[in-house]
């Protein structure tokens, strides 16, 4: 790069010597700063004379300074090359999931996958809950991908779950809500270990990794500018038969990767994917918890079946009561406005993972209010803490544009805005749609006119089909009207929510094609029925509210709710590959121009507009 920069800025005062401003010939030559890393920084005249610059010179360092812009956000050097099928960008669940089952063996291992980041080794930080038959659907999955996942990336299971939302519309305080349905705490290590190939597992680990693809320990160093330009310029570049991608490692090595795919996995906050601004969106809401995972004091508990109100052989889902707070104190006025809730998974003995969670809000919650009322919370309740193992700081993004169409990097996971809006949860919803976007991108991968473009689109329109973007769009409304209530309104919609049939409310949760009551709300009518029979459910003030809401809400954002529940405004436009026409204009009025010229006598030379172009 020395080399480069000092050649650089010797053409620069080539261009510069007297012989070039024989226009300005009083003027002095053009001085040349340069940075320590030799990059040009600034180009300074003499204040000796103040003789006009003349247009030559004024265009000469105009093009000068274009140069040294150019110069300082020139790409690194590649210091090796590396080619593959799809390029996944990331490390996390989502990551690994598309991974896995794009080299699975029911591939046949017909498709290369490298997976791409700095932080492949680092531990997965989240806990992560699911609900037993939404999990059974994932191994179902995997495994019809000839890709099973061990029993051991389950490490708890729950026959029950509990809530509590008393203290408001007449619900004592000690009430508990008792939901027949089991819950399960994934082994976060165990499933990343299944998720990985076997040569990049841990010592300590090894044995369990049973995935296919390839791994290189790099990051990607753009960032999108536009739909499908990027800065640093040609740090990524699309063709008509693929990518090309520079990688950067944690110690600046400088990989150059040729790939037909590339699917960014990075987070809800990438660099490279670009978010719809044609259609009008409300930015997202924000789930925060602070978690720990720790052991309690059971020294002097009158029953060790129970950790202060929270059953060990039950998950406790919500806990939205505020008795821990003093009456008429400002921590329970804040607390009402601004609602958290306990969320408790008892693990084994004395073992707790306990978080104190903002379900959604816009703006965020802050992470020490979360703490503060967690530790106010424990003391409240006669729990003692002994000892913390883990702290769990979470921070989800939920609802938010959907991505820009005809975008050649594929999103998938938080980059795709997958996080269900209402409830935020997402694991088993990326690990579903890993299965039907996989699929969708090795049929591309399998043509043998491969389009880059067109495996995009289909990869797009496999994870948001119109249909399913119809349905986040009514799960949308969902996290808007929860923002807005205070907790009394949370405790009356979550205990009406949950009096509804499970193949309801479960339906809702899920949210996502493949998930288990997903087909009660995969359609205008399912969601129109459940919506009438939740209102039905609610507190009168709450059910009032809903409604105005709902008219208020369609009045200022528009067609998306209402087309969510009716046939009347067809489906929202999705992703599906449009061949783009050739601007070949009106062929028989050229023709005919072609002709006549030939013809005659005066004209001789031919018009480019009517020159024959190859389509």
């Amino acid at each position: 790069m020395l080399l480069i920069n000092n050649a650089f800025a010797t053409t620069v005062m080539a261009l510069l010597t007297p012989s070039a401003l024989a226009f300005a010939p009083t003027r002095q030559i053009a001085s040349t700063t340069l940075n320590a890393q030799n990059s040009i920084i600034s180009y300074q005249s003499s204040p000796l004379t103040h003789a006009p610059i003349s247009a030559r010179s004024a265009i000469l360092s105009k093009r000068t300074s274009l140069f040294a812009q150019a110069a300082a956000d020139s790409v690194p050097a590649p210091t090796s090359n590396d080619s593959c099928d799809v390029l996944v960008l990331g490390s996390g669940p989502a990551a690994r999931s598309i991974a896995t089952l794009l080299a699975s063996p029911s591939s046949n291992g017909s498709f290369d996958i490298l997976l791409a980041d700095t932080n492949y080794d680092r531990r997965w930080a989240a806990n992560y809950g699911v609900w037993q038959d939404e999990w059974q659907s994932i191994l179902q999955l995997y495994s019809s991908f000839k890709q099973p996942l061990g029993a051991s990336c389950v490490d708890r299971l729950w026959e029950v779950t509990d809530c509590f939302f008393g203290g408001s519309f007449d619900i004592p305080v000690e009430s508990r809500m008792r939901l027949d349905r089991p819950y399960c705490r994934v082994d976060r290590d165990a499933l990343r270990r299944q998720l990985s190939p076997k040569d990049e597992i841990e010592v300590k680990n090894d044995g369990d990794g049973n995935a296919n693809y390839r791994v290189i320990r790099s990051n990607h160093i753009s960032k999108a500018t536009a739909v499908n330009i990027y800065s640093p310029a040609g740090s990524m570049v699309h063709d008509d038969s693929g990518s090309t991608v520079l990688l950067q490692s944690k110690d600046g090595d400088v990989t150059q990767v040729r790939a037909k795919l590339i699917v960014d996995c990075t987070g809800h906050e990438s660099r490279i994917v670009l978010k719809d601004d044609r259609v009008k969106s409300i930015p997202p809401g924000f789930q925060i918890a602070y978690g720990v995972l720790a052991k309690v004091d059971e020294s002097n508990i009158p029953d060790s079946d129970y950790a202060g109100p929270y059953y060990k052989e039950a998950m406790t889902l919500f806990d939205y009561r505020t008795d821990h707070f003093p009456e008429g104190s400002n921590e329970l006025s804040k607390a009402e406005k601004a609602p958290t809730f306990m969320y408790a998974m008892p693990l084994d003995g004395n073992r707790i993972f306990f978080e104190e969670t903002s379900l959604v809000a816009r703006p965020a919650v802050s992470f020490q209010e979360c703490k503060e009322r967690y530790l106010t919370r424990m003391e409240h309740l006669g729990i003692t803490i002994t000892e913390i193992e883990e702290e769990e700081f979470c921070y989800i993004p939920m609802g938010g544009p959907l991505p820009a169409a005809d975008q050649r990097v594929v999103g998938f996971g938080g980059a795709a805005a997958m996080v269900h809006p209402s409830t935020g949860y997402h694991l088993c919803r990326a690990m579903m749609a890993s299965g039907s976007a996989a699929e969708a991108i090795r049929k591309e991968l399998a043509n043998d006119n491969f389009n880059p473009d067109r495996a995009a689109a289909s990869a797009y329109n496999a994870i948001w089909s119109p249909t399913n973007i119809a349905q986040r769009n009514f799960a949308v409304f969902g996290g808007e009207f929860l923002m807005k209530q205070n907790v009394e309104g949370l405790r009356g919609f979550f205990d009406g929510f949950f009096k509804l049939p499970l193949e309801l409310w479960g339906g809702f949760l899920a949210g996502w094609p493949g998930l288990p009551n997903n087909e009660n709300h995969e359609t205008w009518w399912a969601r129109l029925k459940f919506g009438l029979s939740f209102v039905s459910k609610l507190p009168p003030q709450v059910a009032l509210d809903m409604l105005v809401s709902i008219a208020t809400y369609s009045i200022t954002e528009g067609v998306p709710l209402p087309q969510s529940v009716s046939p009347l405004l067809g489906l929202p436009d999705g992703y599906e590959y449009k061949e783009k026409s050739a601007a070949v204009g009106d062929v028989a009025a050229k023709s005919e121009a072609m002709k006549m010229i030939m013809e005659s006598k005066v004209e001789e030379v031919v018009p480019v507009a009517f020159e024959q172009k190859e389509v």
